[in-house]
């Protein structure tokens, strides 16, 4: 029986990761969560799955579910909330699908918990990925990636040595504007951009994936999971989502992780790891039925975002916390009407050029330049 606690429960990682929990009652017992904005269905969530512990975002919050959770439920919010659930209990495993850099701080108390960490937040490791993959060795604690094609990349690994990876190849679906030139998206709405061709996600990733943004953080992220180069991290577009990602040998072998879109997969194999159970109504890939599988090298003139994250992952330091934490304010703006859709691209690419660069950041400075850089796009972006 492996205790699980999960930041980010209404989320759609969050409400995945506690159907798998509740497919394995013999396996797996909830031991916190954290809840968003989404109030309503938090509620639900701890009568049908019963967390010993639970935080709320706001103070406000706390005080209008306060009597409405059982008496036996311990009620906590912000930042302290989320360092409850992170690691002041008895969970195994921290699983943490909360959006946004906000999930650093928590990683990194769970990581000196001695907590095993199944991360869907890539922004912690975009934004201070020195920071958690020393601590993790430090601490001699695991991070199992819940991105799918981070799991791929970690399931094609199994049994092999990094020694001997020529290159990890990370597959795009390209999102909601794939098959748009830049001309074609100067007057896209929200409501278009919200409709990703293969994947059912939140929001702020389903704008990511529009711009690339989110394949862009994953490059990073795949860099410090895997300890690998930016120049053997690659990206290609797969327009049908069932490669989920390749890793390339120095022999020329390629290994592939395959299945049709279903993110419980992943989640999964994070929870039960190095084991494999059973997903039930899992739609079985049938590669018949399907016939052909298409790729294509994206333009990094056409996915500016993707250029960003290259270059800034690349340059190091504090370029990704700024690239992150433009991104997450300039989403946030367009998501709200305050600007175009390509206006994401502008304010980060201001703010990747108007920031005072540090070569080694400590915690303090990556969380003072975050701020700064969320304040830079406001202010920019909105006249």
């Amino acid at each position: 029986m492996k205790k699980i606690s999960l930041l980010g429960a209404t989320g759609s990682i969050g409400t995945q990761t506690l159907e798998v929990i509740a497919n394995h009652p013999d396996k797996f017992e909830l031991e916190a969560i954290s809840i968003g904005k989404n109030i309503e269905l938090g509620l639900k969530q701890i009568i049908e799955y019963k967390p010993k512990l639970v935080s709320v975002q706001f103070k406000e919050d706390y005080d209008r579910i306060l009597k409405e959770v059982p008496e036996n439920v311990k009620l906590f919010y912000g930042k302290e909330g989320l360092e409850e659930v992170a690691a002041n209990n008895d969970a195994d495993i921290l699983v943490n699908a909360v959006l946004g850099s906000v999930g650093l701080g928590p990683t990194l108390s769970a990581i000196r918990a001695g907590k095993t960490i199944a991360i869907a937040n890539k922004e912690t490791l975009v934004t201070a990925g020195h920071i958690v993959t020393s601590e993790a060795k430090k601490y001699n604690t695991q991070l199992l990636p819940v991105d799918s094609e981070h799991s791929a990349i970690f399931q094609c690994l199994q049994g092999e040595r990094l020694v001997e990876v020529e290159k990890l190849i990370l597959t795009a679906s390209g999102g909601s504007f794939r098959n748009k030139e830049r001309s074609d998206l100067k007057n896209v709405t929200v409501e278009d951009a919200l409709k990703h061709p293969n994947w059912s996600m939140g929001a702020k990733i389903t704008i990511d994936s529009a711009t690339m943004m989110n394949k862009g953080l994953e490059v990073i992220e795949a860099h410090w999971l895997f300890d690998m180069p930016y120049e053997k991290i690659d990206v290609l577009l797969h327009q049908e989502s069932i490669i989920h990602s390749m890793v390339e040998f120095i022999d020329g072998s390629v290994i592939a992780q395959l299945g049709t879109p279903d993110m419980k997969v992943p989640i999964q194999f994070a929870l039960t790891y190095p084991n494999r159970l059973q997903l039930e109504n899992k739609k079985r890939l049938n590669l018949l039925e399907i016939g052909k599988l298409h790729f294509s090298k994206p333009s990094l003139d056409r996915f500016r975002c993707l250029q960003f994250a290259f270059e800034a992952g690349k340059k190091g330091g504090t370029y990704p916390t700024v690239l992150n934490a433009a991104n997450e304010q300039a989403v946030s703006l367009f998501l709200d009407g305050k600007i175009s859709f390509l206006q994401i691209e502008d304010s980060i690419d201001l703010a990747l050029d108007n920031h005072n660069y540090i070569a080694s950041p400590s915690l303090e400075d990556i969380q003072e330049i975050d701020r700064k850089t969320r304040k830079f796009v406001e202010s920019m972006m909105v006249k």
